[in-house]
């Protein structure tokens, strides 16, 4: 399995991957025609400390892909009836 990062600027994509050892892509947004509006991906392997990522997601402005896979959680019930604010 493999982390995904995004950023905007590839200096900064380049940055992370060097002290991660990721390798860097150029990302695509579905339905985006202009390449420089394009994302810098660095992929990681998963095993890499999430909270030296996390650091360097902030620092460097980029962030996580999230996963298709994950679990949603379940919404919360609705109520039976309306609710009354006022008492009549």
């Amino acid at each position: 399995m493999e982390l995904i990062a995004y950023f905007w600027e590839q200096e900064d994509a380049v940055a992370v991957a060097a002290r991660l050892d990721g390798v860097v892509r150029r990302g695509r947004f579905h339905g985006e025609d202009d390449d420089e509006d394009h994302p810098w991906v660095v992929v990681l392997d998963a095993a890499v400390s999430r909270a030296e990522l996390d650091s360097l997601l902030t620092e460097h402005d980029g962030w996580l892909e999230t996963a298709v896979d994950e679990p949603v959680a379940a919404p919360p019930p609705l109520p039976s009836g309306p609710k009354r604010f006022k008492k009549t």
